[in-house]
């Protein structure tokens, strides 16, 4: 049985923010909540584009100097990049690595802090 279907259900269910890119910094997949956060920038069309056009030179140096990271040791799998005070959130960058832990590329990831309010097994 393949994984993939389970897997893309995670990233598309996933209410934040996941912008996957390979090592050429191209964008390879948005979820939807990416798509929507960066629709003034294009959302579905920055698909397929560089991630380092979205960004100013400072932010593209430190892309690159994260990735380099990642290359060097499948120890460094996870970096904190910002934290978003107005939406108390975490963003972060983290490697992809092959089943031999070779790097294949990397992922933003945002994390919220805010507790969810829902309450515990709400709706059941």
């Amino acid at each position: 049985m393949s994984l993939e279907p389970f897997f893309k259900s995670i990233l598309e269910q996933d209410p934040m923010p996941v912008v996957v890119c390979d090592l050429n910094h191209t964008i390879i997949y948005m979820n939807p909540s990416a798509i929507e956060r960066y629709s003034k920038w294009g959302g579905k069309k920055l698909l397929g584009k560089s991630l380092l056009d979205c960004h100013n030179d400072r932010s593209k140096e430190l892309i690159k100097k994260v990735v380099d990271l990642f290359s060097k040791s499948d120890d460094n799998d996870r970096i904190h990049t910002f934290y978003n005070q107005k939406e108390d959130k975490d963003v972060y960058m983290v490697a992809l690595r092959d089943d031999n832990g070779k790097l294949i590329g990397y992922y933003e990831k945002h994390e919220s802090r805010v507790r969810d309010g829902s309450g515990f097994y709400a709706g059941i």
